[in-house]
Parts: structure tokens; sequence; C-alpha cells
């Protein structure tokens, strides 16, 4: 083997401990310290959710939300994942602005996008759930499914309440609702894949049921 070779196998090795190492400290951590992870990646939703843009069809925006949901799962795990998007609602409806297009209060979640705020909630806690507790689910693969159940659920949640903000029936709900956003989350959900598969270790750290 060249020295070449053995440099890059080193390096991978240390990467991996890392992954490792970042992991089994997350998941042995303080209640504290993982309330502060959830809070940074409240954070992180709050900041993407302003690169947004608006669909000339449909009231509800496109922004970069959804990248931080479905990562928050993948890095937070199961319950600090969906406490991180409890708290970007709770405390967007507090006051401060870090909704699409820098709005707060609860109008917003009252309002044509009030759905998907809560299906964020309930995505980052089912990904975290099974990034946790299934050594399986980190894969390419595996993530993949997660990210795309993830994007089902908040679309199920958005559409339920858009069904009932704006009175229309659930066809129509759907189509403004869902049907303008599947591509582009798709392409999100690969892109959070690639991320997620490369910082997530594939060997047990916590109580995961698959590897007892």
């Amino acid at each position: 083997m060249s020295e070449f070779s053995t440099e890059l196998k080193n390096i991978f090795v240390k990467y991996e401990s890392v992954k490792y190492d970042f992991f089994k400290w997350r998941f042995e951590s303080t209640f504290t310290n993982k309330v502060i992870l959830a809070l940074g990646f409240a954070c992180l939703t709050g900041l993407l959710a302003q690169l947004r843009f608006y669909l000339p069809y449909t009231p509800v925006p496109v922004t970069g939300q959804v990248f931080a949901v479905l990562l928050s799962g993948v890095i937070l795990g199961k319950w600090y994942g969906g406490l991180s998007q409890g708290l970007y609602t709770v405390i967007g409806v507090l006051g401060v602005p870090w909704f699409a297009d820098a709005k707060s209060g609860m109008a917003i979640l009252l309002g044509v996008t009030g759905g998907y705020l809560i299906g964020f909630i309930v995505a980052s806690l089912v990904i975290g759930w099974f990034i946790d507790m299934y050594v399986k689910s980190r894969s390419f693969i595996g993530i993949f499914c997660l990210m795309v159940i993830g994007i089902v659920l908040i679309y199920l949640a958005g559409v339920i309440n858009l069904s009932f903000v704006l009175g229309v029936n659930a066809q129509k709900a759907i189509e403004l609702g869902a049907l303008p956003f599947i591509a582009v989350d798709i392409y999100k959900a690969l892109i959070v894949s690639a991320i997620a598969a490369a910082l997530v270790p594939r060997a047990a750290y916590g109580n995961e049921l698959d590897s007892r």
C-alpha cells in the first residue's frame, strides 16, 4: 500500500471516529445540551425560511425550511429533532420574525401555512426516531425513504389545514398545497440524504433495536 493510500485510509478512519463520537455524545448528552442543539436548529430553520419565492398559483411559498426540518431529525434524533421545530414554531408565534417573509405571530400558525409548521414537528420526530432506533435506516436509501416520508407528513398536515383555512375540498387543497412542490422537495430530499448519509455513523451508538 502506498503512502498516499495509507494517509487516505487514516483520514477516513479519523472521520468515521469523529462521526461516531459526536452521535454517541449527542445520545448520552445532558438535557441542557440537547435543548441547546435543538434551539440551534430552530435558528437554522428560521434563517432558511427567508430563502423563499412564491409561485403564481398558490399562496404557499417555496422555502428552504424543509432542508433544516429533514436534517434536524437526522442530527438531533428522536424527540429533540421534533423539539427543534416545536421551538421554531412557538418562538415565532411569540414574536420572533423568523417565519417566511420575516413574519411572526399566531396569525401565521392559524393561516394558510400553519399546517406545515405542525408537519415540520411531526416529520422531524418520525425521522429522528428511525435514525436513532435502526442502524439500517442510516444508508443513503434508508435516509432518502425517511426524507420522503417526512415530506409526505408535512404535506398531509399542510393540506388538511389549507383545506380548512381556504374552505376548499381535498383535491383543490392538494393542487395548491402539495403538487406544486413535489419536484423541488424531492430534490431537497436527495441533497439532504447525501449530506446525512455522510454524517451519520453506521455503527450503533445508543439503544438501536436492530443491534441488540
